[in-house]
């Protein structure tokens, strides 16, 4: 049997120097090797790329006694492949309405400088059963076994679910959260009122028992805009809704990281409609990101403008 010439090393580094066009064709083109088109869609369709190869790469960027772990999913679009395995009609915050495309939930890593994702599970309720937040759940899980110790979990309203909450409180971790306006808390024992409904005149922070989980610190946060909303933590010691705010205003860093893997990495654009093909291909674009953000923390070039060193050779050796 012949050895394909396609490799995860070849292909990652393909997603980096690729500006638009991320097919196997192109890959087979612009390859130093001669290559078949065939080679890399039959490589991408018969090796199993995991999770695992990301954290054996990211290990080496984090401090496990340190920062920050952060959950959140994005989706990708996949706005007219109607034959893609994976794809499927879901809301998308980007479009704030249902569209076609891939969901991934990720766990990402950052001290407010790196960002380092250190584990993603792709959504595909049909295929294994398994929810947003039990993929969250399975992750933290995985994340203490490799003997993280962050000073917070930071979540959005969507995994700030009770089962999530008591799930990181079980591994002795702290977290900071936004909560939906409508969530149940109490002042006095058996009266419950909607946290939006709280005197928030005179008390920016207060200390209230949240239906079926326990005591939290809530606070109320109005930003610039107008827009309010509500944080939690279940760190009964945080002074005050400055120090809250503080830290969640960190979980940004996991959005920067999805703009930067959909607008650097290419992770979007895989064309093949078999299931284990987008898998490869979001691993892939997970490593690619890496070397990005590797390079970024040491020479402190932006991960926009590594992509663009590249054509810039090409077209200052076209105009000589």
């Amino acid at each position: 049997m012949r050895e394909n010439k396609c490799s995860i090393e070849l292909y990652t580094k393909f997603l980096i120097g690729s500006q638009k066009q991320y097919s196997g064709v192109e890959l087979s083109r612009v390859s130093p090797e001669e290559m078949a088109h065939d080679a890399v869609s039959g490589w991408l369709s018969s090796k199993k790329l995991t999770p695992q190869l990301l954290w054996q790469e990211s290990r080496k960027q984090v401090q496990l006694k340190e920062g920050y772990l952060i959950v959140d999913d994005t989706l990708l679009d996949k706005p007219y492949a109607k034959k893609i395995e994976l794809a499927k009609k879901q809301y998308s915050g980007k479009h704030h309405g249902v569209v076609n495309g891939i969901n991934i939930v990720n766990l990402v890593w950052t001290d407010g400088q790196k960002i380092i994702p250190v584990d993603y599970r792709v959504y595909f309720l049909q295929g294994d059963g398994k929810t947003k937040n039990d993929h969250a759940r399975e992750m933290l899980h995985q994340a203490n076994k490799r003997e993280f110790k962050p000073c917070y979990v930071l979540m959005d309203a969507w995994f700030t679910s009770v089962d999530n909450l008591k799930a990181v409180d079980a591994l002795g971790w702290k977290w900071v959260g936004e909560i939906k306006l409508n969530r149940q808390v109490s002042l006095k024992k058996g009266t419950y009122q909607a946290v939006s409904d709280l005197h928030w005149t005179d008390k920016p922070v207060q200390k209230v028992w949240m239906k079926a989980y326990g005591f939290v610190m809530v606070s109320k946060i109005v930003a610039p805009n107008g827009n309010i909303a509500y944080l939690a933590t279940n760190d009964l010691s945080l002074p005050d809704a400055e120090t809250i705010k503080d830290h969640y205003a960190l979980r940004w860093n996991i959005e920067t990281f999805h703009r930067g893997i959909k607008q650097c990495c290419g992770i979007e654009r895989c064309y093949s409609t078999k299931q284990r093909s987008q898998r490869n291909h979001i691993l892939c674009a997970f490593l690619a990101f890496l070397k990005l953000e590797f390079n970024r923390i040491v020479s402190a070039v932006s991960w926009y403008e590594q992509k663009w060193d590249i054509p810039r050779l090409a077209v200052k050796a076209f105009l000589l």
